[in-house]
């Protein structure tokens, strides 16, 4: 697995800067005026930076922006980072300043002279999600993994307050780990391994083998990854923080390890970015990962089903009959309609065993949500409009995109089939609402439901403002804050 930055909180000491090696973080406002670090930083470049507020450079410069003075006289760092910020920026503000840095960083060390400003602990956020490199397969040895090191006037309180925000991005490294590694490593045995693994953080973690979800009846799910040799497997995740007898929000993963699409075979051209399609699985893995290691004081259950799509002998075919655990017959028209498959069994186990107050289930469920919401906002459904907006103001308040979509009976109509309760696609119009009504179709009447369809939000093939290309970690920060925020 790949290394989270530490982060070391320090007393703030004016003297250290000229000695600091690696990189020298100062903090000026986009007025110009200088803080005791940027005048000591001024005194030892001679007037450095003095003459850099005062250029036309600066005049043009907006908040969040990085001007570098590469091996600055007087100092022994080989860099020293002018970080344009207000006083009392915003969160989102912070955060993206801070990733400004560490990307110049390049996973150096940092020392940021904050003194008492403020929200510094989101800066520092900022940079340790921006840090993240997934290297473990490169046979070339890295560079060591430096820190960040913060001078702060209070570096006790600040390491308090930062403690379960590096929590949070320790859960948003996992999720990355897992989508960005490759099918032949996160085997679904390896993947239910990992899981397991955090039963050292507190959470009850269980695993279901093929021979109890077959007499659970999750025909469906097992319908998935009859055609491979990998095994199926449902793993069970409980982190029990609240009151004993609080009913648990419930997270559902999509975990297909790898999707060929079945015998309705992908295309050969990107197929390899179908390491991915275990994504929403990912996010409940980093979330539950998240809430354990920052305590939380809610009762959380975490489910994935876990799978791999393959072409056989054995694999199921278009036009079969497979009954779910819920009882409904499904005919399956495209065995490249997976997820849906592998979502409404634990949906429907999630809610018998564990009679959640509400549950959400994440999946890269559909090509059509990237068509519709692009990059840039995974698609939100919802039987509840309460439970909805709470978690809409969660993902905004964490800067993850997240748009609703309409749910409706002439979607559900697109369904009908013939020979069976429901066929798993509706054709090409509204391909992502259609699935979002296959799923509401194993939603219990008293449950408060969220789907979100994470296709175009997972992994991306541009860099974006917290992440390198690749995995995102998109989920963990909206739905740690989300149960912070409505079950805390």
């Amino acid at each position: 697995m790949s290394s989270l930055m530490p982060v070391r909180f320090t007393p703030f000491d004016l003297d250290a800067m000229a000695q600091a090696e690696g990189r020298v973080a100062i903090l000026i406002p986009a007025d110009g005026k200088m803080s005791p670090a940027a005048r000591r930083a001024n005194r030892l470049t001679k007037g450095g930076i003095a003459r850099l507020v005062e250029s036309e450079r600066f005049s043009k410069v907006k908040s969040g922006d990085v001007i570098s003075l590469a091996w600055p006289a007087g100092m022994e760092a080989e860099a020293l980072d002018i970080l344009v910020l207000p006083r009392r920026p915003d969160f989102d503000e912070a955060r993206k300043a801070g990733a400004n840095l560490a990307k110049l960083s390049a996973g150096k060390s940092v020392l940021v002279m904050a003194a008492n400003h403020a929200r510094i602990e989101e800066l520092a956020l900022g940079m340790v999600l921006r840090a993240y490199d997934f290297d473990v397969h490169k046979t070339k040895e890295s560079d060591p993994l430096g820190e960040i090191v913060i001078g702060h006037s209070k570096p006790e309180e600040a390491e308090a307050t930062f403690a379960p925000l590096y929590a949070v991005a320790d859960g948003v490294r996992m999720t990355r780990d897992l989508t960005n590694e490759p099918a032949n490593v996160l085997t679904t045995t390896e993947f239910a391994d990992r899981l397991v693994e955090m039963e050292s953080l507190g959470l009850k973690v269980e695993v279901l083998e093929e021979d109890k979800l077959a007499e659970l009846g999750m025909r469906t799910l097992l319908s998935v990854g009859q055609g491979s040799v990998t095994p199926s497997k449902v793993v069970v995740m409980q982190w029990d923080g609240g009151e004993k007898d609080d009913a648990p929000l419930a997270l559902v993963g999509k975990g297909v390890v790898f999707d060929t699409g079945g015998i309705s075979l992908k295309p050969a051209g990107g197929m390899e970015d179908m390491t991915m399609d275990m994504g929403g699985a990912g996010v409940v893995a980093g979330t539950m990962r998240a809430l354990a290691k920052r305590k939380a004081k809610a009762n959380v259950v975490g489910l994935v089903g876990l799978v791999e799509n393959m072409p056989s002998g054995n694999a199921s075919r278009p036009g079969d009959v497979v009954k779910s655990m819920k009882g409904d017959t499904v005919e399956i028209i495209n065995t490249d309609a997976e997820g849906r498959l592998v979502l409404c069994d634990v949906m429907w186990y999630a809610q018998d065993r564990f009679q959640p107050v509400g549950m959400i289930d994440l999946a890269t469920l559909t090509g059509a949500v990237i068509i519709g919401l692009g990059h840039e906002n995974a698609g939100v459904f919802s039987n509840n409009d309460t439970f909805c907006d709470a978690f809409l103001k969660s993902a905004k308040a964490e800067d993850e995109g997240a748009w609703r979509l309409p749910l409706g009976e002439g979607y559900d109509k697109q369904l009908k089939s013939r020979i069976a309760d429901m066929k798993n696609v509706g054709g090409r119009p509204a391909g992502s609402i259609t699935a979002a009504q296959f799923l509401q179709r194993f939603v219990k009447e008293e449950t408060p439901w969220i789907h979100l369809d994470i296709a175009g939000v997972a992994s991306v093939s541009s860099e974006t403002s917290y992440a390198p290309k690749g995995a995102t970690g998109w989920g963990v920060r909206a739905l740690s804050r989300f149960v912070q925020d409505n079950f805390e």
